[in-house]
């Protein structure tokens, strides 16, 4: 499998997602009925979502911090960013939820900075030359 060495912006750029995803999971987690109150989110897609970001978190520590990560997963990442903006957007034009105007305005946010992060990690990517060698952990 074919596998490259994080260049600096790739790795600054997950550590930057990983803080925003932690900050957003924390608040998802520990606010859930403010969080209802305030943007008209159900509180178990607020849950939902902390949990997942929350695991994602450790993704994106454990990409950091790697010497050599898959392509795939990398490239997995930067579509996952994509199908989460396209998601937002879905859920907000779906009528399913009754987001207040700042809810709407919140998912639309989170919609455009995982966009921007999936821009900065492509770019990343594309900066990051191959491995040489496949770690063993990786094999």
């Amino acid at each position: 499998m074919k596998t490259v060495q994080p260049s600096r912006l790739l790795k600054s750029v997950f550590l930057c997602d990983a803080a925003a995803s932690g900050a957003i999971a924390t608040a998802h987690l520990l606010l859930p009925a403010a969080l209802h109150e305030a943007l008209g989110l159900p509180r178990a897609l607020l849950a939902g979502t902390g949990i997942f970001l929350a695991l994602y978190v450790l993704l994106l520590v454990a990409l950091a911090n790697s010497r050599a990560v898959w392509h795939a997963l990398a490239l997995f990442v930067v579509a996952g960013h994509v199908g989460w903006a396209a998601a937002s957007v879905a859920l907000l034009m779906s009528g399913t939820v009754a987001a207040t105007g700042l809810g709407t305005a919140y998912v639309l946010a989170q919609a455009l900075g995982v966009l921007a992060f999936a821009a900065l990690e492509w770019r990343g990517l594309a900066q990051s030359p191959l491995a040489t060698r496949t770690p063993a952990a990786l094999a």
